[in-house]
């Protein structure tokens, strides 16, 4: 028995016969038809064709996300830089020569905003920046309002210059200290104690040109500066209501390293001249 069938179409009908008459599904094939194509090609090409062309809509939302994810890092990298102004280093300009040569005027430093926290105290020698308000000025250089409420945020997180009222000393005495000097040729002396301080004061400065003896009330510091004869610090206050002494209060942080210009990056330590003073008294000593 014969295997062969006559070709049917689709249909199930018998296919026409003779040369003329193709059969149905021949009629719709384009020429050089090789048969039906693999299973899944039309899936295939439709989703080829679909990458190739790309979704607009999709593209717009991969463009937002990708914006907002911009915007996001962004926002955090500000937030973070904000915190570390706020709470534990924040950049100064030093604008006069009052602490050369320590420091120079137009060195940037950065100010160590934890050394005093957690309990802790400026220590006889340090270099603080402190704001002058009720000390080394009477009141404020700014009315109170919105504004100046605004300014005083920005320059607290970093975003506003310092502004007049921030000052760069030198601690000389802590609460309970006594700070003498007899003019031209001596030495300070802090609770009897010489201090020599020929490793920072400007080259040819005295200690002080004037005499005074002072007890630095509990919570308050006695600043000075390194180029003495070109600085306007505790001396020139003693007279003033508070005494020209500064409340451990206002201190913003201890000037830590001095980071421009290149040639005049250091770290700012502590003198080793204050050491003879440990155990005479202070608060300075419980450390």
């Amino acid at each position: 028995m014969s295997t062969h069938e006559p070709p049917a179409d689709r249909d199930g009908r018998p296919a026409p016969t003779g040369a003329d008459s193709p059969t149905r599904s021949a009629v719709v094939c384009a020429e050089g038809y090789a048969g039906p194509p693999p299973a899944g090609a039309d899936e295939a090409a439709d989703g080829s064709a679909a990458d190739s062309a790309g979704d607009p809509a999709e593209d717009l939302a991969g463009g937002r996300s990708r914006s907002r994810d911009l915007l996001l890092l962004v926002g955090i990298c500000l937030l973070a830089l904000l915190l570390v102004n706020a709470f534990v280093a924040r950049p100064f300009s030093v604008p006069s020569g009052s602490m050369e040569n320590t420091l120079r005027p137009g060195d940037r430093l950065v100010v160590n905003q934890l050394s005093y926290a957690f309990g802790g105290h400026p220590q006889r020698g340090d270099v603080v920046v402190f704001d002058g308000t009720g000390s080394f000025l009477r009141k404020p250089l700014e009315r109170d309002g919105l504004w100046t409420s605004l300014r005083s945020f920005g320059r607290d997180v970093g975003l506003v210059p310092a502004g007049d009222s921030v000052y760069v000393k030198r601690v000389i005495g802590v609460g309970g200290d006594r700070v003498t000097s007899t003019g031209p040729g001596r030495p300070l002396t802090v609770n009897g104690v010489p201090v020599d301080e020929s490793g920072y004061l400007f080259p040819g400065d005295e200690p002080s040109a004037v005499a005074f003896d002072v007890v630095v009330p509990a919570g308050k510091l006695f600043v000075m500066g390194d180029h003495r004869s070109a600085s306007r610090d505790s001396r020139d206050h003693l007279g003033d209501p508070g005494g020209g002494f500064v409340p451990e209060s206002k201190v913003i942080g201890r000037a830590a390293w001095v980071v421009y210009p290149v040639g005049h990056w250091a770290t700012v330590e502590r003198p080793a001249a204050f050491a003879g003073t440990g155990g005479t008294g202070g608060h300075g000593d419980q450390r």
